[in-house]
């Protein structure tokens, strides 16, 4: 045989042996990767609790996009490397064919991004009209794909970097030392991203912490902390403690809306520098609760707060106007993160935090007359609700130890919420459940909602719970198995009827409702404006107002500005 023959026979067989991957081109696309990433970006993009800003969520799909292309990639590597061990190699396309499947596949993307955007637009703007918020248009679609297109094509390029890195270490050192290196890169790459996130947010909040806005005034009056004669410094207070003390309505204020005479309510906080310990600060706020007369007032609110500190003003403001003023509302911070991250990174501090607070006031007003003490009322929001609740042993503990709470978004996590959802009437909703016909607690979503036919003993327990809560919703089980408020008969008015559970994803989606729970109307999410006042009257009665003055007081809260998210 020719020796010509030979070598292109051995040469056949050499190329028919090469696995070797071909130097792919800086705009190769895998279409594995593309079928995953546009799989994944579909999903992203399904209704959930809450609208989502277009940029925000462009960003969100292009992650899921990542994600998925990451997936996809790996799985279609792993068929064609079973093609080639059974094969011995790929079967060749001719270039002509090869650059219509190119264009093809050009077009196919250039369809699938468009119905991508579609998607978002058109569910976005269903969960829109159910939260009574404005629809999208094309500005909404523009936003859409310039958060998605370069977050794209960022992850893309890391994507690509690291797969020539990946085979740049297995030529060199073999397979084993390529996966081990470049796994160890990627790791270490992600570890060090966390920290630099992790570390900006503690840093930016630290500062935002130790400075109040320039716009506040040091109180004067005594009946603030850090006002005359306080032993708390206006500088200890923290930002939020700062805004709590300088704010709210002042005697002739609310003296003018309700049209009736007012005293100058008492506010008392202490901030992270007021002590070294929780236990010193309480004991400084009880000392504060003594100076200003608090004990004499008709109510006492041992309120907790947000992961940083903060205090809503719509549900401080409108107790203080219901009650004339007579009133004391009293805190203390245990952080200065927002909530989830504070929830992430010391989940026992607002429970530490609202045990040693309401122990140490308890402790004193028990020391009173029976026949002359303040209402000594619990309250707290979001993660604030959570460790209110965690004060107590149980719902009898609750009501033996306190003249009523009103616990506003209630994390789903927390252990009082959950013995009551289990313990609910048979028929009643998840998100509005119905206990012991309402003889002790209640829920209620809105001011007209209707409430359970029966008597409704004091002290009363109130929680102010919407349907489309993320912050009450958002539970480890999420990521495994559906939830009963998604059920057809369970299921909220706002609730999307397209919305369905996937695992891990609505866990995900829900996640990302709940950092801007604040930023859709009252009635809905994490904002309880419209309810609070009713919510109040509930649980701690009022002044004696008529019912003119009690519209006057909503319509005041209800002007209130939004809630900037992400602030608590």
């Amino acid at each position: 045989m020719p020796e010509t023959v030979l070598n292109s026979k051995a040469l056949d067989a050499a190329a028919l042996r090469d696995t070797s991957p071909r130097r792919r081109r800086w705009w190769f696309v895998d279409a594995g990767g593309s079928v995953g990433g546009l799989l994944f970006a579909i999903v992203s993009v399904t209704p959930s609790l809450l609208p989502r800003p277009a940029l925000f969520q462009g960003v969100i799909t292009a992650v899921a996009f990542g994600v998925g292309y990451m997936l996809g990639a790996l799985v279609w590597a792993g068929i064609r490397a079973l093609i080639r061990a059974r094969a011995g190699s790929l079967p060749r396309v001719r270039p002509v064919l090869r650059r219509t499947l190119w264009i093809g596949y050009a077009v196919l993307w250039l369809a699938a991004l468009a119905a991508l955007s579609g998607l978002a637009l058109t569910w976005q703007n269903e969960v829109r009209a159910l939260v009574e918020m404005p629809p999208l248009g094309g500005a909404g679609l523009a936003a859409f794909l310039a958060g998605f297109v370069p977050v794209v094509l960022l992850l893309l390029a890391i994507g690509k970097g690291t797969r020539r890195m990946f085979h740049a270490l297995r030529r060199r050192s073999g397979l084993p030392v390529g996966i081990i290196g470049t796994a160890t890169v990627v790791i270490a790459g992600l570890a060090a991203l966390a920290v630099v996130v992790t570390t900006a947010i503690d840093s930016i909040y630290l500062e935002r912490n130790g400075a109040p806005d320039a716009e506040l005034v040091e109180p004067a009056s005594a009946y603030r902390s850090a006002g005359a004669d306080s032993a708390m410094r206006w500088e200890d207070l923290g930002r939020h403690g700062a805004a709590f003390v300088a704010g709210g309505p002042t005697a002739s204020e609310i003296s003018a809306l309700i049209e009736a005479p007012a005293v100058e309510p008492i506010r008392v906080y202490a901030g992270l520098e007021s002590a070294e310990t929780m236990r010193a600060r309480a004991e400084l706020i009880v000392a504060e609760l003594e100076r200003t007369g608090a004990f004499e007032r008709a109510v006492l609110v041992v309120a907790t707060t947000t992961g940083s500190g903060w205090l809503e003003p719509q549900t401080v403001d409108a107790l203080e106007y219901l009650h004339a003023g007579d009133t004391a509302i009293v805190s203390m911070q245990y952080a200065y993160t927002p909530s989830w991250v504070s929830f992430v990174f010391d989940p026992d501090a607002p429970v530490v935090a609202a045990k040693v607070l309401f122990d140490a006031v308890e402790q004193r007003w028990l020391q009173l007359p029976p026949n002359n003490r303040p209402q000594l009322i619990s309250y707290g929001l979001s993660l604030g609700a959570h460790g209110s609740q965690a004060v107590f042993a149980d719902l009898d503990d609750l009501r033996a130890r306190t003249d009523g709470a009103m616990f506003v978004g209630s994390p789903g996590g927390s252990a009082l919420w959950q013995s009551l959802q289990a313990a609910r009437d048979a028929g009643s909703p998840a998100w509005q459940p119905v206990v012991d016909d309402g003889r002790e607690v209640r829920w209620m979503s809105r001011a007209g909602d209707q409430q359970p036919g029966g008597a409704w003993d004091q002290p009363r327990v109130l929680y102010l719970q919407h349907a489309t809560d993320a912050v009450t919703w958002l539970v480890p089980e999420l990521v495994w198995s559906a939830p009963e408020w998604l059920e057809p008969e369970q299921r909220g008015a706002d609730v999307s009827p397209s919305m369905r559970w996937i695992p891990v994803v609505t866990a995900v989606q829900v996640g990302i409702d709940m950092l801007g729970g604040e930023a859709v109307p009252a009635r809905h999410g994490h904002n309880f404006g419209d309810v609070v006042t009713t919510g109040w009257q509930a649980v701690t009665g009022d002044a004696g107002l008529d019912a003119a003055a009690v519209d006057r007081v909503q319509a005041k809260i209800e002007s209130y500005a939004p809630i900037v998210p992400y602030e608590r």
